[in-house]
């Protein structure tokens, strides 16, 4: 049976982090806000405080994008494999290591995250428990992993 981390739980956890991203934000724009002309080293400041805040937005417009789907109709079926959302359990050779293949922003003490994005979350996206998956992690470097289990 395929378990996932509740959306519940993904709720909060991404809410939580959406509230850490816009402290991060409401900071860093205080610092960016220029406060006279200054000299060289301040301007060079203000444009790292801007590309801070563009990250800022990019991520914040991520996690938001995140608890959307999280209100969209769920037609997955179990027999469709890992999908995002999923917490499974992984060997890659040294001893089964759990998962949840969500956004980085869902990290948690209990979970390490895999993204849906990464080499290793696409080639996870469908694999039953048994699968062998491979995955390119660089030039000339395909690495295999097992999924042991979908929890």
């Amino acid at each position: 049976m395929t378990a996932t981390l509740n959306t519940a739980s993904r709720r909060e956890i991404l809410t939580m982090r959406l509230d850490v991203l816009r402290g991060e934000r409401d900071r860093a724009l205080a610092e960016t806000i220029p406060s006279g002309a200054g000299d060289v080293a301040d301007r060079a400041t203000n444009v790292d405080g801007h590309v801070r805040l563009a990250m800022l937005d990019e991520r914040i417009a991520n996690v938001e994008a995140d608890l959307a789907t999280l209100d969209s109709p769920n037609t997955r079926r179990e027999d469709d494999g890992v999908a995002v959302g999923d917490v499974l359990t992984v060997d890659f050779g040294d001893g089964p290591e759990t998962f949840l293949l969500g956004s980085v922003d869902e990290a948690t003490d209990r979970f390490d995250v895999i993204t849906p994005e990464s080499p290793l979350g696409r080639a996870l996206a469908g694999a039953r428990p048994g699968s062998t998956i491979f995955y390119t992690a660089g030039p000339n470097r395909t690495l295999r992993a097992t999924v042991v289990a979908v929890e």
